[in-house]
């Protein structure tokens, strides 16, 4: 299952991190670069939904596809969130927090799993939030100007990077909660 659709789109999202991140490094206007940008990371982004449906729809799921979809997914986030400090756009703060708190998720997922314990720390709603706030925001931030001469992509996404922030902590809190009973137990 190591080159399915599914899994080819996720390694597709991986791949197009370099491309999202080069962007900022052509010779093109400021807007452009910004528009390219925002387009290759909606459109990767989107891969996400895609690649797990197909799998389910063409009955593709794996181990691998499980384990790889989510890093392709905090890659991409966190190769955005680098490019949106460097270009003043987002609060090193502000990445700081979403990034810590996916390296920390997924380590406590990963030692949770060992110990028989996944189920405490399962996908929550609060994470789902978090990720649609996160995933509204990034494009927004990338794009950084009006769209449709209605939408200031800038205030907008700032309002929704520093809520994806709040329910990055929150979640975090959540998923500490749930498997603080496993870590007491084990560490006696």
């Amino acid at each position: 299952m190591f080159l399915t659709l599914p899994t080819l789109l996720t390694w597709a999202r991986i791949a197009a991190i370099p491309l999202i991140v080069g962007v900022f490094y052509l010779p093109l206007a400021e807007a452009t670069r910004n528009l390219l940008a925002t387009v290759m990371f909606v459109v990767f982004a989107a891969t996400d939904w895609l690649d797990g449906w197909l799998a389910r729809r063409l009955n593709q799921t794996s181990a691998f596809g499980a384990f790889l979809d989510p890093v392709a997914d905090k890659i991409l986030v966190c190769a955005a969130l680098l490019v949106l400090v460097k270009l003043d756009r987002v609060d090193v703060l502000i990445a700081l927090v979403i990034i810590g708190r996916e390296i920390a998720i997924s380590s406590l997922r990963e030692w949770m799993a060992q110990i028989g314990a996944s189920g405490s720390v399962a996908v929550h709603m609060l994470g789902k939030f978090k990720t649609a706030a996160q995933m509204t925001a990034i494009p927004f931030l990338l794009y950084h100007g009006m769209l449709f001469g209605l939408i200031d992509t800038q205030f907008w996404g700032t309002a929704l990077i520093l809520i994806a922030a709040v329910l990055t902590i929150w979640s975090m809190v959540y998923y500490l909660k749930r498997a603080l009973p496993e870590i007491r137990a084990k560490a006696r």
